[in-house]
């Protein structure tokens, strides 16, 4: 750009401002580049919104009585001191911070509390040299608009989203710091309360404001902290024998390191970022992040992997336009009878139940999704995308198992994962009474919507062959299936031995002590149980909290595990699997709470009558209870999870069953 061209777009700049203009007017003048210094207060005020808001300090009746006054002013005192200004610049400086937060908490009715980023998001404003009462209207207009409400230690869902968004980019990055039990509110909480101004320098700060308020995207301080953890990458992933604290402290000051000149490029990538990435899911949660509204914890901080709604999946099918930053590649996992009784054109077909029955037949359904997505990005196919979309049902008996096809996916750091709220009954309820124009093979008779009672048969389902291409491709995939069908349960720890029987326990059942010498079985292979039918909702009754750490260092552990502990609708929860000389106890972690937990298993160890795990999925471990009956063993319960280190969990656990054992005899 030559020099001519910056005074042009100044000039034009210094025009507008004469006239009625919004942020998007001095965004399309400006496109993002530094301000001049001469120019700034008045433009953040536009693009704020404040320029006519008055002097709202007029309310304020100087009375400084707040109930953490003396914390203020000590904060404010010592922030000031730190700043090389004279004394008699700092006393002013002083007096405008305490008199501005001072009326901000009356105001609000809120209460001061230290390290809240207030500070130091009044810190650019006072560079400003503006009048208090600007300077007022600015802070205040930052703290509603672009600092998240729930931006706080007791309620952490905004930083899940950060979490969700690292997984959707970077999975292998995000699944290092959850082995390391590193979660965004340990090192971002000061970027997001003060947008950076706590941990960058001052000439930062600016020119990235700047850009934020020509932005007008409160959500852009998402896409900012991801690009701050993933040009981390190299540096992070090299610090796996480091302890978290370091870790964290190393992700904590990252900013730091950013200079006035990389603010553009800083930036640029980062809308770069959040143009890759699925718009809905931030549409929705927007109002509930920047808002009092409180956000459904069990949604966001539960949630599997990026949501996307219903509305951005058909437009984004439907669009023939080439620029589209997203394109989806979307992957029915429905049974076989539902798929066929009504599905979009562009959907590839991934029966969920092949992972469980028939998981070699599984591998190569997944190989042959993977070849077709490549596919159909070369020839520009209308289906065809990076961004892999799951879709479900929309009913939890057969999304729990949709569910771990894509926690699968997850397992093996595959890019840009997302499911689809709702499921095919979003779909449906979208086109409503214009369902069979649009959805390929629709049958009224059957379709989960149109008949949600009907029982249906695969054999009973018409057989002419689907009008698409992944349809027949899914087809293929399912006449495969049959050829590996009877392998599937393959017995490592007893390969000579054949399974043992196992049926469900009934209410007229009787649960007796295991009988003498008999010794449970224990087993890596595929389960074979009804899952569904053994472990059902969750129980509601109040559980025992306690402190994580004294649990942990207790003497009476023999060994403890971190893991996930996996329930059966998808949802996974990070725990501590215990083993104690008697029991098998569960910790799961409050996210919301630090240090604490909820007890949610209690186990006699003389109660496990089967260990099993995925084939496939190792780390995936299953502690069924019961007792032995004669050749059978009765199944009560189950509990499941995720343990990165199963191996040892398992024989830990094994070991010290067998140890009992012998004690009794």
């Amino acid at each position: 750009m030559t020099d001519l061209d910056g005074e042009n777009w100044i000039n034009e700049l210094e025009s507008a401002l004469l006239e009625e203009c919004s942020a998007a007017d001095v965004y399309c003048i400006c496109k993002g580049r530094p301000l001049p210094e001469q120019l700034r207060s008045d433009i953040w005020q536009i693009c704020l919104d404040v320029r006519d808001k008055g002097n709202q300090l007029n309310h304020f009746n100087e009375i400084f009585d707040l109930t953490n006054q003396t914390a203020l002013r000590e904060d404010c005192t010592s922030f000031v001191s730190k700043l090389g200004n004279d004394e008699e610049d700092k006393l002013s400086v002083v007096s405008d911070l305490e008199s501005i937060l001072t009326f901000y908490c009356k105001s609000r009715n809120l209460e001061y509390e230290r390290n809240n980023g207030w500070i130091d998001i009044l810190l650019p404003l006072l560079a400003l040299k503006g009048q208090r009462s600007t300077t007022y209207n600015l802070f205040e207009a930052i703290r509603d608009t672009y600092i998240p409400q729930s931006c706080n230690k007791k309620n952490g869902n905004v930083f899940h989203i950060l979490r969700l968004l690292l997984q959707y980019h970077d999975p292998e990055l995000c699944s290092f710091l959850d082995t390391k039990r590193i979660t965004p509110d340990m090192y971002c909480s000061t970027w997001f309360q003060s947008l950076f101004a706590a941990t960058c320098n001052l000439p930062v700060v600016i020119n990235m404001w700047d850009y934020y308020f020509q932005q007008s995207d409160p959500f852009f301080v998402f896409f900012l902290s991801l690009i701050m953890v993933v040009n981390a990458r190299e540096q992070i992933m090299q610090m796996k024998n480091e302890p978290r604290e370091v870790i964290t402290a190393t992700l904590i000051n990252m900013p730091c390191a950013l200079e006035a000149d990389d603010v553009g490029d800083f930036c640029s990538l980062a809308q770069y970022y959040a143009l890759k990435t699925p718009f809905s899911f931030r549409r929705d949660l927007i109002q509930a992040i920047y808002s009092e509204e409180k956000m459904d914890s069990t949604t966001i901080s539960q949630a599997l992997c990026l949501p996307v709604s219903v509305n951005e999946l058909i437009e984004n099918c439907n669009s023939t336009s080439k620029l589209d930053q997203v394109r989806f590649f979307l992957v029915d996992c429905r049974p076989i009878e539902q798929y066929n009784a009504g599905h979009l054109s562009t959907a590839f077909h991934l029966d969920c139940n092949l992972m469980l029955q028939e998981p070699s037949a599984f591998a190569t359904a997944v190989q042959g999704l993977l070849s077709a997505q490549k596919q159909a990005i070369v020839i520009n196919s209308s289906a065809g995308g990076e961004h892999l979309c799951f879709l479900g049902s929309g009913r939890n008996e057969e999304d729990q198992y949709t569910h771990m096809v894509v926690a699968s996916f997850l397992q093996k750091h595959t890019q840009y994962v997302s499911f689809l709220t709702g499921g095919y009954i979003a779909v449906h309820n979208y086109f409503g009474e214009h369902a069979s124009e649009n959805l390929q093979d629709h049958d009224p008779t059957v379709c989960i919507v149109c008949a949600p009672n009907a029982r249906t048969k695969t054999g009973d389902l018409k057989t002419e062959p689907s009008r698409d291409l992944f349809g027949k491709i899914s087809a293929a995939m399912k006449s495969k299936s049959a050829e590996v069908k009877g392998k599937l349960f393959e017995y490592i720890v007893n390969p000579n031995s054949s399974p043992v029987q196992e049926r469900h326990v009934s209410s007229t059942d009787k649960i007796g002590k295991r009988y003498r010498n008999v010794a449970p079985v224990f087993s890596i292979d595929d389960d074979q149980d009804n899952l569904a039918s053994i472990q059902g909702a969750e129980s509601e009754d109040p559980r025992e909290i306690v402190s994580l750490q004294d649990w942990l260092q207790s003497p009476d552990i023999i060994e403890q595990f971190p893991c996930e502990e996996v329930k059966l609708n998808g949802l996974m929860y990070k725990s501590y699997l215990i083993v104690t000389d008697s029991h098998l106890i569960v910790l799961r972690e409050i996210s919301e709470k630090k240090d604490i937990a909820e007890i949610i298993v209690r186990r006699p160890l003389s109660a496990v009558v089967r260990i099993t795990a995925k084939k496939r999925h190792p780390e995936l471990i299953t502690f069924k209870y019961g007792v032995p009956d004669g050749d059978s063993v009765l199944i009560s319960d189950m509990d499941r999870f995720l343990i990165p280190n199963a191996s040892k969990a398992t024989k830990v656990v094994s070991d010290q069953i067998v140890k009992q054992l012998k004690c009794k005899d």
